[in-house]
């Protein structure tokens, strides 16, 4: 079952681009959070969103909002894509699809492409906006607004 507006994100955890445990409890309920699930690394489309986070994320980080890409690569596919494109954000492997599944992200193109969509939560945990779309570089406009909406 897919996580709504007004649910709470629920506790999960994963690998880092370092290879370190994260917690979301470290953040979650702690500050505004932006968790973007993205299909794969050094796509066209997963670049253009990835570079705009990152073009954007002291934007984010001046609402206290802290931002995590969440996708099935591997740690070192994202130490790669983090390093080449100077990505300053959390980046998380789902491999074993968990988070993903927790979540309840669906997948596009007949169930063979993991899909792309964005939650944002506020400084309790609490969903305050699910933006499920292909176009990868909107997700990170909405993102902003629902944050900025709800200071």
């Amino acid at each position: 079952m897919a996580l709504e507006v007004g649910d709470l994100i629920p506790h999960f955890t994963a690998k880092n681009t370092a290879g370190k445990d994260f917690d979301s409890s470290s953040c979650i309920g702690k500050k505004p959070v932006v968790i973007y699930f993205y299909p794969k690394d050094d796509t066209r489309i997963c670049t253009q969103q990835a570079c705009s986070f990152r073009d954007q994320y002291e934007d984010f980080k001046a609402l206290g909002a802290e931002v995590i890409g969440i996708s099935g690569d591997s740690v070192r596919s994202h130490q790669k894509f983090s390093a080449q494109y100077q990505l300053p954000f959390i980046l998380l492997s789902d491999s074993d699809k968990n988070i993903r599944n927790l979540f309840g992200v669906p997948t596009n193109w007949l169930g063979l492409i993991p899909g792309r969509v964005t939650y944002v939560a506020n400084k309790e945990g609490v969903i305050i906006m699910v933006f499920n779309s292909t176009s990868g570089t909107i997700h990170i406009k909405k993102a902003l607004e629902a944050l900025k909406n709800n200071l």
